[in-house]
């Protein structure tokens, strides 16, 4: 499947603000689109990093989670994409992320130390574009 993300400039600043914010460990996140447009992303719903280890892998707490996608719901959104950052490592997907792939939305990996972001389908480990508006 060949797909776009659109990224506006002020969802790229809240991204990138978020998983500043949570340095030394991995930010975490989801995204909103409208039906109508399926690949720009609208809204960002910033949340907590749960898990266990939070500087090498990242667990969206799921209370927040629930609550940012019934606010999406509430504004008549859909779940565009989630993103988490790497603090130390490259905007490629680790095995870690492979493996907690659960939605069918492009994955947003933020490059801290190189600030770059990159999209991909996960599991499929397959890169798309993302278009910084």
């Amino acid at each position: 499947m060949s797909r776009t993300v659109i990224l506006p400039a002020r969802m790229q600043e809240a991204i990138w603000t978020h998983v500043l914010r949570e340095l030394p460990n991995e930010g975490v996140g989801v995204l909103a689109v409208h039906q109508d447009a399926p690949d720009t992303l609208l809204a960002c719903y910033p949340l907590s990093n749960v898990a266990a280890q939070p500087a090498q892998r990242y667990l969206a707490d799921p209370l927040q989670l629930l609550r940012a996608l019934r606010a999406m719901r509430h504004s008549g959104l859909n779940l565009g994409a989630i993103y988490h950052s790497h603090p130390r490592g490259r905007a490629r997907p680790s095995p870690t992320d492979l493996d907690l792939a659960r939605y069918p939305v492009p994955y947003l990996i933020a490059d801290v130390q190189g600030r770059e972001l990159r999209a991909y389908l996960l599991p499929e480990n397959t890169e798309i574009e993302v278009l910084l508006l």
